[in-house]
């Protein structure tokens, strides 16, 4: 159960640092940017990172296009995707 409850948490981390950047996951599956098995493996990613609370608290206090953290580890993605990259 606690795995599922983390994979939860770390899925809305990543879903909302997405936003906050700029990046609609869903529009970019279906532009065929991004695949499902990318997307799960951004969230795996974030379940790696050992700033989650930090992470919760930069998004709280942060307005929708500050540059993602330096820690982000899914930094990368978010760019690639919102330059229309295929991630």
């Amino acid at each position: 159960m606690q795995r599922a409850l983390t994979l939860k948490e770390h899925a809305a981390l990543v879903d909302r640092m997405s936003t906050a950047q700029g990046v609609d996951l869903e529009t970019k599956m279906m532009e065929g940017l991004l695949s499902p098995g990318r997307l799960g493996d951004a969230v795996l990613a974030c379940t790696a990172c050992t700033n989650p609370g930090d992470c919760a608290h930069w998004l709280d206090n942060h307005a929708p296009g500050a540059p993602a953290p330096d820690y982000c580890r899914n930094i990368d993605l978010f760019a690639d995707l919102k330059a229309g990259r295929r991630a």
